[in-house]
């Protein structure tokens, strides 16, 4: 059963949904989306399955999403709320390899926050490169942490797809460790079309695959 940690930010109150093994050998911090909570599909099956490796998992409710707003707040107050919060992890198992990382919104918080809180690799899952129908390139947060980055991205993702986002690294600096793994045929929920002919078991495995690579280079 997950546990609820409640936690106080300058933006109000947040909590952590943790679920974790006895002795973890790593933790993961995973912050949700915009327009979506802690049970998304692909935060949850994370949370699920990671403590049976021996990584801890634990989901960030930003402030705003506790009140019970449905619009986020702006990006500063977002990495405000989420610096706050992850010291009440971090204590808990101050050895452990800390991976964060998130879901859109929450994986812009973690690259624009992974230095300041120390973290070893950033785990990002459906990465926004821009607005859909927009030029504007967020490319430069994906670019910030001077750690290894994970990025799963679908295919036809209308916030970057696959090929747009490794197009936009090849320009970049070539020392950038950031590795764009695929989910064909997927858009920015990271749901293939059952056309792709991915099974569910398949989908999980992208999933896990991405989030033990971020481990792996979390622990060297």
């Amino acid at each position: 059963m997950s546990e609820d940690v409640p936690v106080d930010t300058p933006q109000g109150p947040g909590r952590w949904l943790v679920d974790a093994p006895g002795r973890p050998g790593a933790l993961l911090l995973l912050g949700h989306g915009a327009g979506g909570g802690l049970e998304s599909r692909d935060l949850t099956t994370l949370a699920r399955r990671l403590p049976a490796e021996g990584v801890a998992v634990a989901r960030f409710a930003q402030p705003w999403l506790v009140a019970g707003r449905k619009v986020a707040v702006r990006p500063p107050q977002l990495d405000e709320a989420w610096l706050a919060a992850v010291p009440t992890l971090r204590g808990r198992w101050p050895e452990a390899p800390l991976v964060t990382g998130g879901r859109s919104a929450g994986a812009r918080v973690a690259c624009r926050t992974a230095d300041a809180v120390g973290a070893a690799a950033v785990l990002c899952l459906s990465f926004p490169l821009h607005l859909p129908g927009r030029t504007t390139s967020r490319l430069e947060e994906l670019l910030a942490p001077a750690v290894p980055r994970v990025v799963l991205q679908g295919a036809r993702d209308p916030f970057g797809g696959t090929d747009e986002l490794r197009t936009a690294l090849a320009g970049a600096d070539p020392a950038a460790d950031v590795t764009v793994l695929d989910v064909p045929d997927a858009g920015h929920d990271l749901r293939p079309a059952k056309r792709a002919g991915i099974s569910p078991d398949d989908w999980r495995e992208l999933l896990l695959g991405a989030a033990r690579r971020a481990l792996a280079a979390a622990a060297g």
